[in-house]
């Protein structure tokens, strides 16, 4: 097997990635990004790994969610802060609900590229290359706009390199502190006049005030003001993830630097493909789509391709069968996982198996959908003995109407109110902490079950 570089992408079959007209222009494109500053770095990408190998434990459990594909025209520092506010409120819910530390990581700052089912797209007798994300072309329905432009990385990166920033800020400023962080958890519950959501609202309350009593406040307490936040994308574009691929100074190994954690998608999994080739070299944790087409003997030569020394927290497995085939799906490939021994954390991505046009031609996809699986996913594992380590979820902070159902119920005929996304559809902020109480729920019963049978 030759020497892995962060080229060697190059010799392996691609798919899903736009041809560009202009190479020269790529090119130049490709050696600007090669000079500019990293978005992430290794230190943070190793405490995520850390952290991720917990989550494979069961001592900690992840929360990824964010956008389906960052646009450029709808980014502003009011849409950022929404999604991160909205991912503190189900972490605390969820933390509450597990009793470990969630991990909080956002499909932000990179996730500009989507794959797409077809490479072109007909309307009304006109056939153009499909809208592949911000980061590619563009989504206006005209020959021009369709044509692959380079330059677009450049104000993808700096986009990103801005959301980071305010994150950070975020992240550090106090305004992550826990207890404002409830309150806003409390809106929630008493605009929605959900009970069962109120009475776990109720018990974080206690348990902040008992906090409080204690002596333990934000001021006593730094942890409670802020929060450790990372950044996750699909690293389709590897033109875009080579020019931002450096070798970490204190392991001499390589780093992609577009974010703290990239994954491959369910197109993209190829053992011998370009996608696995390039993740199969850096040193950041690597998430793994894994939908009905897996296969045991793919799964078992890609853990062994994109994690060879088994290291806990390097691999996450994102399971996306669609509501009503966890049962088939998941358990066998499980049971691969077992016979190799291998170190993998569960994560379910329940949005991508849950996709259906409405009555009124809006993709969407039904919460009632979402849910189920969620509870397919954690049956499962209570079955298999094995740990549901995190969800991953397409959403934003935003009033959006894209998926239906959810307390507000949203209908078929409301999703042309708001339905902003470029392409998927999304989880709204209340759809969001709904679901977070939901698995909250999940969690607790696992929980509760753990030590009843460790009592008997």
């Amino acid at each position: 097997m030759s020497e892995w570089t962060k080229s060697s992408w190059r010799n392996k079959p691609r798919i899903q990635m736009p041809d560009y007209p202009d190479q020269a222009a790529l090119e130049a494109v490709e050696a600007q990004l090669s000079r500019f500053p990293l978005l992430v770095f290794a230190g943070e990408a190793r405490r995520l790994k850390k952290h991720l190998a917990a989550a494979g434990r069961g001592e900690a459990f992840l929360l990824q969610g964010g956008d389906c594909a960052e646009s450029f025209d709808q980014f502003s520092s009011d849409a950022i802060r929404d999604t991160f506010k909205i991912m503190l409120q189900m972490a605390i819910v969820l933390t509450h609900g597990a009793k470990v530390p969630v991990i909080k990581v956002g499909r932000m700052a990179g996730q500009f590229a989507k794959p797409r089912s077809a490479p072109t797209e007909t309307v009304e007798g006109v056939e153009l290359p499909s809208y592949r994300g911000d980061i590619i072309n563009e989504l206006d329905f005209t020959p021009q706009s369709r044509i692959p432009d380079p330059e677009k990385m450049l104000r993808a990166y700096t986009q990103a390199a801005a959301t980071l920033n305010l994150i950070r800020a975020f992240s550090t400023g106090g305004y992550a502190d826990v207890n404002q962080v409830h309150a806003w958890t409390l809106g929630f519950t008493e605009a929605e006049k959900v009970e069962r959501y109120r009475e776990i609202a109720n018990r974080i309350s206690d348990t902040l005030d008992f906090m409080t009593a204690a002596g333990v406040t934000p001021e006593t307490a730094h942890t409670l003001q802020s929060v450790e936040f990372y950044t996750s994308h699909e690293s389709l574009l590897l033109e875009y993830e080579e020019a931002l691929t450096r070798v970490d100074s204190t392991t001499g190994k390589w780093l992609a630097g577009s974010g703290h954690m990239i994954w491959i998608g369910d197109r993209t999994r190829q053992p011998d493909g370009a996608h696995v080739e390039f993740a199969s070299g850096v040193q950041n944790p690597i998430g793994m789509k894994a939908g009905p087409s897996m296969t045991s003997e793919d799964l078992k030569v890609l853990m062994a391709k994109l994690n060879p020394e088994n290291e806990a927290g390097r691999l996450t497995l994102i399971a996306r069968f669609g509501a009503g085939s966890v049962g088939e799906h998941l358990p066998r490939l499980i049971k691969t996982v077992r016979e190799e021994g291998a170190n993998v954390t569960w994560v379910c991505d329940a949005m991508h198996g849950n996709t259906i046009k409405s009555s009124t031609g809006y993709k969407t996809r039904p919460f009632d959908s979402v849910l189920r699986e969620v509870r397919e996913f954690f049956a499962v594992h209570a079955s298999e003995g094995t740990v549901p380590g995190g969800v991953h979820f397409e959403m934003t902070g935003q009033d959006v109407t894209e998926c239906t159902g959810g307390v507000r119920a949203v209908s078929d005929e409301d999703l042309s109110d708001r339905y902003h996304t470029a392409c998927d559809p999304r989880l709204n902020a209340s759809q969001s902490l709904e679901l977070a109480f939901l698995v909250a729920d999940e969690l607790s019963g696992r929980r509760a079950a753990r030590q009843d049978k460790a009592v008997s």
